[in-house]
C-alpha cells in the first residue's frame, strides 16, 4: 500500500525527472571529455606527422626515389607507420603490407585501423600524398591508446550511468518513501480528528528536520483550536447562563400580571422590572457587536490624534461620584498631555471599563489611581487599585467574553468588561498587563510610541 502510493506521489515522479536531468549531464560530461581527449591526441599526432611527412620530402628531394626509400627503411626500423606504393598503389617500401582501402585520392589524412598482415595492428592516423614521379607517400603514426581511451570511456559510462540510475532509484524511492511516510501520518492524525475529536496529535520522531517541524506546528494549530472551541463552549455555557436569569424573571413577571389581569397597581412594577431586564440583555448583546466589530478592525477609520490624559481625566470626573458614594477615593496622577493615535471613543470606554472594575472590586472604601505617563517609548496608561486583587491561577482568564471571577455571577455586570479593553488595545497596537500587587491590581496599557509623520497622518481632516 505505502509501495503503491510512494510510486504514484508527485515526490517520486519529480525524483525521476532529476534523475533524467542528472544523467543527461553526466553522458554529456563524459561525451566532453572524450571529444576534447580525442581532438587534443589527434591534434598531437597530426603535427608529428606533418614534422615527419617534411623530412621525408626533404630526403625525396635531395636524393629521389632511391633516397626516400632509404629514409623510409630507416624510420620503419626505429618505429612509424610509413609507405611508399607505386601509381597503382602496389607497396615499393614501407612496414604496411599493402595500401589501405580507406585512403583514397592524390592527397588526404584520417585515422583507419591496419590492413590485415601488416606490422601495426591497432588504430592508426596518416597522412598520404601523390609525389611527382607518380608514387604515393603515407606516413602515420599509433594512435590506439585513443581507441583504448574511448572504450575505457564507453565502459566507465556505461557502468557510471548504470550505477547512478540504480543508486537514485534506489535513494529516490527512499526519500520518497519517507516523504509519502510522513505525509500519511499527517492524513491518518487528520482522519481520527474528524472521527474522534481534537484530542488526537501527529507523532513526532525527533529528528529535528522539516517534517518535526511541519508536525509541530500542525499540533500547536490544533492545540490552538482545541483551546478556541473549549473557549467557545464556555462562551456558550455563560451566554446561556447570563440569559437564562433575566429570562426566567421576565416569564415569571409575565405570568404573574396574566394571573392578575385586574390588578392594575403591578402593571408599572413589572414593566419597570421587565425593561430592565430587557436592557440589561441588550447591553450584552450590544457589548459583544462591539467587541466583535472591534476585533474586525471595523473602527480604524475614527483614528486622529487623542490626548490619553485628557481622556484619562475625563473618565475620572465621570467616575468620581461613584467612587465617593462607597467611601472611595479617585484620583489622575502622572503627566499632563500624552498624545498617541486611536479612536476616542474606544479609548474613552477601555478606560472607563478599567476604572468601574477597579471601584466595583477594589477594597471598598479604597483609592484607585488612574496614573499616565509619556517616554519615548510612547504614552502608558495604568489603573490602580488597592484591593484583593485576582488569583495566581485566574490571571490568564480574565481577558476571556463572560468570565468572571464570581461563580454564582450574582453580582452586576456580565463579564464583557475586560474582553472590551483587550480588544481595543489590540485594536491601537497596544500591550496591555496586569500586575497583581497583592494586595492591589494594576492594569496598563502600553501604546507605541507617537512619530511625527504618523501624528500628521492621523491628524483629524
Amino acid at each position: 500500500m505505502l509501495l503503491a502510493k510512494t510510486l504514484r506521489s508527485s515526490t517520486f515522479k519529480l525524483a525521476l525527472v532529476c534523475i533524467g536531468i542528472f544523467g543527461a549531464t553526466v553522458v554529456a560530461l563524459f561525451g566532453y571529455v572524450y571529444s576534447s581527449t580525442a581532438t587534443y591526441v589527434r591534434s598531437q599526432a597530426d603535427q608529428a606527422i606533418t614534422r615527419e611527412f617534411a623530412r621525408l620530402r626533404e630526403s625525396y628531394a635531395n636524393g629521389g626515389r632511391s633516397g626516400l626509400i632509404a629514409s623510409i627503411g630507416q624510420r620503419a626500423a626505429e618505429g612509424g607507420v610509413y609507405l611508399l606504393a607505386d601509381p597503382s598503389f602496389t607497396p615499393l617500401a614501407g612496414n604496411l603490407q599493402r595500401w589501405p582501402p580507406e585512403l583514397k585520392g592524390s592527397a588526404g589524412s584520417r585515422s583507419f585501423h591496419a590492413p590485415d598482415g601488416s606490422e601495426k595492428q591497432s588504430l592508426l592516423r596518416a597522412r598520404y600524398e601523390a609525389l611527382p614521379d607518380g608514387t604515393y607517400l603515407l606516413v602515420g603514426r599509433d594512435v590506439g591508446d585513443l581507441e583504448i581511451f574511448a572504450r575505457k570511456i564507453d565502459t566507465a559510462l556505461a557502468l557510471g550511468i548504470s550505477l547512478i540510475f540504480a543508486l537514485a532509484a534506489v535513494a529516490s524511492v527512499a526519500v520518497t518513501r519517507r516523504t509519502v511516510g510522513r505525509i500519511e501520518a499527517i492524513n491518518t492524525t487528520s482522519r481520527a480528528i474528524m472521527q474522534s475529536g481534537l484530542s488526537q496529535r501527529i507523532p513526532l520522531r525527533g529528528t529535528r528536520d522539516e517534517w518535526d517541524g511541519l508536525a509541530a506546528n500542525l499540533n500547536s494549530m490544533l492545540d490552538r483550536i482545541e483551546t478556541l472551541m473549549g473557549e467557545v463552549r464556555q462562551f456558550t455555557d455563560n451566554v446561556a447562563h447570563d440569559l437564562r436569569t433575566p429570562l426566567t424573571r421576565m416569564r415569571g413577571r409575565l405570568e404573574k400580571a396574566c394571573n392578575a389581569r385586574n390588578d392594575v397597581s403591578l402593571d408599572p412594577s413589572l414593566i419597570g422590572e421587565t425593561l430592565a431586564d430587557l436592557d440589561h440583555v441588550l447591553a450584552m448583546f450590544s457589548s459583544l457587536t462591539r467587541i466583535s466589530q472591534i476585533e474586525a478592525r471595523d473602527r480604524t477609520a475614527a483614528f486622529r490624534t487623542v490626548d490619553l490624559a485628557e481622556i484619562a481625566r475625563e473618565v475620572v470626573e465621570l467616575f468620581d461620584a461613584a467612587a465617593e458614594h462607597g467611601g472611595g477615593h479617585l484620583e489622575t496622577a502622572g503627566d499632563d498631555s500624552a498624545p498617541v493615535i486611536g479612536d476616542r471613543d474606544l479609548l474613552f470606554d477601555a478606560i472607563s471599563n478599567l476604572v468601574d472594575n477597579a471601584i466595583k472590586h477594589g477594597r471598598p472604601a479604597g483609592r484607585v489611581i488612574v496614573r499616565v505617563e509619556q517616554s519615548k517609548n510612547g504614552a502608558v496608561i495604568a489603573v490602580v487599585d488597592d484591593g484583593p486583587g485576582i488569583p495566581g491561577d485566574e490571571c490568564q482568564h480574565v481577558f476571556k467574553r463572560f468570565y468572571r471571577l464570581e461563580r454564582s455571577r450574582r453580582t452586576p455586570g456580565n463579564g464583557l468588561g475586560l474582553s472590551l479593553v483587550a480588544a481595543v488595545a489590540h485594536l491601537h497596537s497596544a500591550e496591555i498587563e496586569m500586575v497583581n500587587k497583592a494586595p492591589g491590581l494594576e492594569f496598563r496599557l502600553r501604546f507605541p510610541r507617537l512619530t511625527p509623520s504618523a501624528s500628521g497622518e492621523a491628524a483629524p481632516r
